[in-house]
This record gives structure tokens, sequence and C-alpha cells, in this order.
């Protein structure tokens, strides 16, 4: 296989779970890897796992000294250029300018540094316009799916110089994960310059509104209804074998997590072992800290984004407002003994779990669906400020397989129009979202009043409840916020009904009243 594309040998830069999984699984395709860390013992522990390893096929050399590994990387002539190929999966922001520094006297004309880790991507820019005059080009590319994926085939985003992302992008065909449906490759040319990791950002902003959303579901099954954890793992499974949340990556992976007993042994590393039984989940804290370790900063930067550009995006927002509050878990239980908050309770819905479980599901899909909206309409609005010329179908190929949101149905549902050439902007405007959205408000809305009454936690089901009543409305409270706006601080305002101000521009509005006179 390795052999339809021309490099046969390629230099990653980070021994990680991601780093070396992605080093297996390109040696399993028959190339050869250079494997070198800042942090030596991360190669000696991935040398020694290779060894365990039957199916690799490409030599995997580690390397102690940056110089020796970068100078070991053997180049392949394409377009009668010598062209090396660098893999960076290591962490974002100083970390890989560290690493840059290093090497840079060891780059040559013709190198291309793939950047695989979650970049910002006004650094990937900085970057290319770094590297430029050495004749390197810096590709930052959006590596979904997490390690798994990163051995077994992952979902690509690249973006930069167009020229040297057709060079690798036959490589990438080959390693990355393929639709089980089409048989294509889950990589594309994004755009130029930092497309390609702005769009894995967003991609991170869109998982994290449905990780919230499926969490909040869980502990509605959970705590809500008094469901056990292997009832609820079946429940997630029916759902992910048909209807709306068919073939959902973080659905499926659910029923996984709550059907996964303890055992005397444990996992490979021994963590989880019982010799009572039990259930894994039981071991698991309810703190989730990549944020407020800054070890992950897409989905910080996926509300900054939103913010910043204008595009509402709530339901991805409480998603990172929910994880911080998770995060200083000390903090928190030192608010929970001020608050005394109470804790959930059994639900009134329990009398009729099977038909309120249904009422969820819809619920459920109803949320990915604004986290999607969300996420593309961002995509959508960064593509046409910056001139990236975005293509959202090219987006929903690669999300098909290999990557953290997969979600058949919604992507069945958005590619007619994401691949029609429309330009949308805003997704909420096809059709067929517009209709899914208004079939299942109800279901919503009676899920969230229920869970509220039963004090469960639903930011991210909320928020999209708010946004959709929000988004489609045509009378809105701000109303009075526009008087207020304009009695303290002249802010003007547009009169209602009168042609030129209503709907009129998004600009200040033409009117002030002297509310007092100051």
């Amino acid at each position: 296989m390795a052999s339809s594309q021309p490099f046969q040998h390629i230099g990653i830069v980070g021994a990680g779970n991601m780093g070396t999984m992605m080093s297996f699984g390109l040696s399993e395709l028959g190339i050869n890897i250079s494997l070198w860390d800042a942090k030596s013992s991360n190669v000696d522990e991935a040398m020694s796992m290779s060894k365990d390893e039957k199916s690799l096929k490409g030599k995997i050399t580690g390397f102690h000294d940056v110089h020796e590994f970068a100078n070991s990387v053997k180049g392949a002539t394409v377009s009668g250029k010598q062209r090396r190929v660098f893999l960076f999966s290591i962490t974002h922001g100083n970390p890989a300018d560290s690493v840059l520094g290093m090497m840079k006297d060891d780059l040559q004309n013709g190198d291309i540094i793939l950047d695989g880790g979650n970049e910002h991507y006004r650094n990937t820019e900085r970057r290319q316009r770094e590297l430029e005059s050495k004749g390197v080009s810096w590709v930052g590319m959006g590596v979904s799916g997490g390690y798994q994926s990163a051995r077994h085939g992952p979902s690509l985003s690249a973006g930069g110089d167009p020229e040297a992302i057709n060079v690798v992008l036959p490589l990438l065909q080959v390693f990355s994960a393929k639709d089980a449906r089409t048989g294509e490759p889950c990589v594309t040319n994004i755009g130029p310059r930092g497309a390609g990791h702005y769009v894995k950002t967003v991609h991170n902003g869109i998982e994290n509104g449905m990780l919230s959303t499926v969490c909040e579901a869980w502990e509605i099954l959970h705590s809500g209804l008094g469901l056990p954890y292997d009832q609820i793992g079946k429940i997630f499974e029916k759902w992910n074998e048909k209807g709306e949340l068919r073939n959902t990556y973080l659905v499926q992976i659910g029923s996984e997590i709550c059907q996964r007993k303890k055992t005397p042994e444990g996992d490979k590393h021994g963590e989880a072992a019982s010799k009572t039984g039990g259930y894994v989940l039981d071991d698991v804290l309810d703190k989730v800290v990549q944020d407020d370790d800054s070890t992950e900063g897409t989905l910080y930067w996926t509300v900054m984004e939103a913010a910043n550009r204008h595009v509402s995006a709530p339901t991805i927002a409480t998603g990172h407002f929910l994880r911080v509050a998770s995060g200083n878990r000390r903090q928190r239980l030192l608010v929970a003994d001020k608050l005394k908050m109470p804790p959930p309770k059994k639900m009134e819905a329990a009398k009729d779990a099977d038909a309120f479980i249904e009422t969820l599901r819809k619920a459920v899909y109803s949320s990915f669906l604004c986290s999607f909206c969300q996420g593309l309409e961002l995509i959508a609005r960064a593509s046409r400020d910056e001139k990236w010329d975005v293509n959202l179908g090219d987006c929903l190929k690669i999300w098909r397989a290999g990557c953290i949101i997969q979600e058949e149905y919604i992507s069945d549902l958005l590619m007619p129009a994401a691949t029609s050439g429309a330009g949308i902007m805003n997704i909420k405007l096809i059709d067929e979202v517009s209709a899914a959205l208004t079939e299942h408000y109800n279901s919503l809305k009676l899920v969230v009043l229920t869970a509220v009454e039963a004090d469960c936690h639903v930011p991210s089901l909320s928020a999209s409840l708010e946004y959709l009543k929000y988004e489609g409305s045509r009378i809105l409270p701000t109303q009075f916020m526009e008087a207020e706006l304009d009695f303290f601080g002249a802010h003007n305002y547009d009169r209602s009904g009168v042609v030129g101000e209503d709907p009129g521009k998004v600009a200040k509005g033409a009117h002030h009243y002297e509310w007092r006179p100051a």
C-alpha cells in the first residue's frame, strides 16, 4: 500500500500516546519511522511497546538526539525536488516553538512539517511565515479520533501551502480513516494558511457540545430514572443502531463504558482490578481538567472565536463551562458546602420510562444537531472573514469516519446542502435542518423541563433549547434591553415596522430618545 505514495520514511516528533500510535499505524503500512521526543523516556517506552507489536512492517528507530533524528529522515524525489516529511505530535504553543527552534538548523529546502497537534491557527500561520524563507512548508493538520484512531486511521484536516499538501496527500490518504460506505479517505486540503487547524479546533467545539449533551443524558437516565449502568448501556446501544443517533461514535463508546465491568486482573496495566466486581465507571471522578491545565486549548479557542466572530454557539460554550466547573473539584466541594444545592432526584417520568427514554433520544439528537449548526456556522464565518474558501461538504466528508463527532444521520442530513455550492452561512436555513429542529423541539423542551424539576444538570440541553427559541423568535425581550442601553448610553435604536430600519442592517440605530435629561 505504501508503495503507491512516494514517502517510505518519515520522522515523527512526539512519542506520547498520539505520536506513538501514529508511528505504529504508519509502520503497519510499510513506512519506516524515525521517532524522537524531548522526553527521552517517552521514546524508550514507545520502542519497548513496539517490540510487542507483531503487525509492524516498517522499521521504527528511536532517537534521543534531535539532530541525529532530523538527519536520519530519508526523503523522496517528488516532481524533481527532494522532499522530507516530519510529523509533529506535541503540545501547542511554546513546546512546539521550542522543538522547532531545536530543529531549525537541520531543516532543508523542500522539507514539509505536518503539525498534527491541536494548535491555535494564528500560531500555525506565524510558523508558516517564519519557515517560508527556508523553503520549508509548515502544514497545520488537524488529527481527530484520539490515540485509537491514530493507530487505525484518523480524520485529517490539512491546511497550508496547497503544493506541499498535494505532495503529502497520497500518504495521508493511505493513512487516514476510510468512510465505511464509500471507501473514501477522511482527509482533505481544507484551505490555505491556518484553515486546517481552525476546522480541527471547531470540530473539538462541536465534540464537546455533544459530550456535554450525552453526559447529561446519562445522568438523566441514571439519577433521574434510576437505571443501572448496564441498562443505560443497552439503551445507548439501541440508540446507536438506528434512527437519528445511528452510528454516533460518542453514543457507541458510551454503551461500552456503561457495560464495562471490573475484573480481577483489570486492564493490561492492572487498572480497575477488583475481586468484588463492580463497574469501571464507578472509579472515574467527575473532574475534567484539560481546560484548567491548558493541555487542551481548542474548546476555549472555539468559544472565544464564536464570541469574536459574532456567532451564537451556546451548546458548545456551556459544555466548556461545565468542564471548567468540574476541573477544580476542591473549590467546587467547598462551594457545595455553602450553596447546598439539591442533588438530582427521581423523576416523575420514571412512571412511563420507555416513553420518556424515546423523548430523551430525540432531545439528544436535537442538541447534537444544534452543536453541528453552531460549529459549521463558525467555520463558514471564519472562512469568509479569512478568505479561506472552506468547503463545508469537505468538512462533513472527513468527519464520516475516524473522528469523535461521527454522526451518520446528521452527516446525511447536511451533506446535500453543504455540497451544493450554495455558500450557506446559516445552517438552520437548510429546509431539512429547520424541519428536524422544529419536529423535535417539544421533546427537547419536555426533557429540559423534567430534568430541571428533578435538579439534574442539563447545561447543553437547556442551552440548545434556548438557542432554538431565540434564534427562531420574531420578538425578543431585547427590545427592553435596547431601551435601557439607549437610556444610560445613548446607544440609539431602530424603530419597528419602518422600512430601512426593520429589519435593517446590523449597525447602530438611527434614533435616540432623551429618557432623562443629563
